[in-house]
């Protein structure tokens, strides 16, 4: 314990007759450790809220119409009611909901505007959390369900009344169709994008607003299994059951969803390597100069009987402050401009809000600290060995000329 405090004793001591060298080390290592956080984070964090979105409501299956994923498309598919009453009468199915979305219309002035109306199924729903009011009833054809965005733009709150219209005529830009509406509530839908102006309404009611009566129409149903263990099995029953559909499993989904972000995955790996590699280079650079400026130094220390693993020790202890001190200010660095660089990837136009690119959490600290603490001590492989095997005789002439 009393050599190791030495030891330790000595490295800073050696670190501190060149602060501002130091201190650039120190910053440079913060940065390569900042960067190596931030694409810890970004390599599992999209993968990680996207599951999270998906599973916050409980549903684990999604069915969609054949070769697409839930509202990746306009497409629809005929005859939900029919498909949630068989999936109801199922033992093994806890809940199931369809959802249709598409667009509804408001009247602003003297135009119309276009905002996204969900059509839920309150009975088996799993897109939306109600923040302020009460949720709609399983028979309330007439209530309504606004997102924060569109109340606060309007300033409506429960109990006010809202007309929606449907069905607009591209070339006279005449609805044919509107519905006068409660506002039930205030709800936080999963699957909008920052900014989006969104409603709610029983599915029926944005059905006749569309034009989806006529075919009972769903973008997807939500299937709540009540056996977590038993949702792949189930999946794949139903796969067989509705072969015109598309059935998912979440964990299909997030397999789906990685292959997409395979881009950002490949460009995470790289520039972590790269910041590992900037990270053991400036090291063991600025401690292979330091040894060799020090060299005569060594060679008496070897002279009065200090051994070889004692010199590796203070090398290996003075990569260690260094190290630690950068990554202590990297971590919080990465922390910081994570969270400026999800603000602006997030608001790409489309994206739901539910989902982020850098997710901090424990592990991917943990994970990028011991990665900088071996690139530390990778770094100071040769310096050590500098200074483990400097000669001592020809060292010391050599200091006294």
């Amino acid at each position: 314990m009393a050599a190791s405090l030495v030891t330790g004793v000595w490295a800073f001591r050696n670190l501190a007759r060149h602060p501002i060298r130091t201190g650039l080390v120190v910053l440079g290592v913060a940065v390569a450790a900042a960067l190596l956080l931030d694409m810890t984070m970004l390599s599992g964090g999209m993968e990680r809220s996207f599951r999270d979105m998906l599973l916050s409501r409980g549903y684990q299956i999604r069915l969609s119409p054949k070769g697409t994923l839930p509202f990746d498309t306009e497409a629809t598919m005929p005859g939900a009611t029919q498909v949630v009453a068989e999936l109801r009468a199922d033992l093994s199915i806890a809940a199931a909901g369809a959802v249709l979305g598409t667009p509804v219309h408001l009247k602003v002035g003297d135009s119309l505007a276009t905002i996204v109306g969900y059509g839920i199924d309150p009975a088996g729903q799993g897109i939306y959390q109600v923040q302020a009011g009460a949720d709609l009833a399983p028979d309330d054809t007439t209530g309504l369900l606004l997102n924060e965005e569109i109340a606060k733009q309007h300033g409506w709150t429960p109990g006010d009344t809202v007309r929606l219209f449907g069905r607009l005529d591209p070339q006279s830009a005449i609805a044919q169709v509107d519905r006068l509406l409660t506002v039930r509530g205030v709800v936080t839908w999963l699957y909008d994008s920052r900014g989006q102006l969104s409603v709610g309404a029983n599915y029926r009611t944005i059905q006749r607003l569309g034009r989806f009566a006529e075919t009972d129409a769903a973008s997807m149903i939500m299937v709540r299994v009540a056996d977590d263990d038993a949702v792949e099995a189930v999946a794949a029953r139903l796969a067989a059951r509705f072969p015109q559909t598309q059935v998912n499993s979440v964990g299909a989904m997030v397999t789906q969803f990685r292959t997409r972000l395979a881009y950002f995955q490949q460009l995470s790996l790289i520039l972590k390597s790269i910041s590992l590699v900037v990270a053991v280079l400036l090291i063991a650079t600025i401690l292979a100069i330091t040894v060799g400026e020090r060299l005569g130094e060594v060679a008496v220390l070897r002279a009065i009987g200090v051994t070889r693993s004692r010199l590796v020790a203070l090398v290996v202890a003075e990569a260690a402050v260094v190290t630690a001190a950068g990554t202590a200010v990297g971590i919080f660095l990465g922390l910081v401009t994570a969270r400026r660089l999800d603000a602006i990837l997030t608001s790409f136009p489309g994206l739901p809000a539910a989902i982020s690119f850098f997710v901090p959490d424990r592990a991917s600290l943990v994970a990028s600290a011991l990665t900088m603490a071996a690139a530390g001590l990778a770094a100071a492989a040769y310096p050590a060995w500098l200074a483990a095997n400097a000669r001592i005789g020809p060292t010391l002439r050599a200091e006294a000329e």
